[in-house]
């Protein structure tokens, strides 16, 4: 098996697994290194801190200061189920963005890419060194995707498939192995649409596919640990865990995005649309319980209390 073939191989293993979009990609340093520092020196990324180290910058500014034997990276899309096929949530419920309906993507994704590796290992006959990530570790993922050719980043900031449209998680796996890369995604298909940034609530998205994080829902009610601020909380509506808000607009996703996500990522009980009240009365136990293994444990339960008031307050 030559390197392209082996290429093939590992994306349609990719396939198999659940992965819906498979590229390779060169580890050559970041064509929109400026624009990402720009961004950070605008102070758009609001309280992360840790995007701005500068450890981490560096990082990010070249793949092979992560792995020096790298040679190839293979970038991988997981689709989770489409929002804007579900329902309005009832009068007394919340609202929680898709990708969080089911399991954390960062314990369901990982044992996949270690199975791509081990995948690669067998065909080739040796080991190969690797680091593979699932928005864990300092990479430009949507520009990595990009030249993987995988799709565009949209006004949303978001990566969009123009056979898929944009609900995936994205994943990384840099390889010390040539695999030929893809033929990067040159075109830019939004046009001159701008629903999601009409749709915004809060003007979180600004022309040049910029997002403000300092007012964006998603920010506000996962990674901020201050309360939400009074000018922002009546655009929260029913959120409680992230916002959905400007890819439900996208007519990419109206169009082209999958019926189904991966299973793992199947709405668990009491999801996508928590009852208010209910949740209100959580204790620390109680939550730890109810969202074992989630992707809300990521806001902690004074954050989530925090967002079910407000929410409660608007509607």
């Amino acid at each position: 098996m030559n390197l392209q073939e082996l290429a093939q191989a590992v994306k349609e293993e990719a396939r198999r697994q659940g992965f819906l979009l498979a590229g390779i990609a060169s580890p050559q340093p970041s064509i929109h290194l400026e624009a990402y520092e720009n961004w950070l020196k605008a102070g758009y990324h609001a309280q992360m801190a840790y995007l701005a180290e500068e450890r981490a910058r560096e990082r990010r500014a070249n793949p092979l200061s992560i792995l020096p034997e790298c040679q190839s990276i293979l970038v991988l899309g997981l689709p989770y189920f489409p929002p804007h096929r579900s329902p309005t949530p009832p009068p007394g419920h919340g609202r929680v963005a898709a990708y969080a309906w089911g399991d954390d993507y960062h314990l369901t994704i990982p044992p996949r890419l270690q199975a791509l590796v081990t995948f690669l290992e067998e065909k080739t006959g040796h080991s190969i060194p690797n680091r593979w990530y699932t928005d864990t570790g300092p990479l430009l993922e949507r520009d990595l995707a990009q030249q993987a050719g995988l799709g565009w980043a949209g006004k949303n900031t978001c990566l969009i498939s123009p056979r898929h449209g944009s609900y995936f998680l994205l994943a990384e796996i840099l390889l010390g192995l040539p695999l030929p890369p893809d033929a990067p995604f040159a075109s830019d298909h939004c046009g001159s649409c701008a629903r999601c940034l009409q749709a915004c609530p809060t003007g979180a998205l600004l022309p040049g596919k910029i997002l403000d994080a300092r007012r964006c829902l998603s920010y506000l009610t996962i990674e901020s640990r201050e309360e939400i601020p009074a000018e922002h909380r009546p655009a929260l509506g029913s959120w409680v865990f992230g916002c959905d808000i400007c890819q439900m607009v996208c007519p990419w996703n109206l169009r082209f995005a999958p019926l189904q996500g991966d299973p793992a990522f199947a709405p668990r009980p009491g999801l996508p649309f928590p009852v208010l009240a209910e949740d209100l009365a959580l204790t620390p136990d109680g939550f730890a319980q109810k969202f074992k293994n989630s992707p809300l444990k990521r806001a902690k339960l004074s954050g989530y209390l925090r967002n079910l008031r407000a929410a409660q307050e608007n509607t």
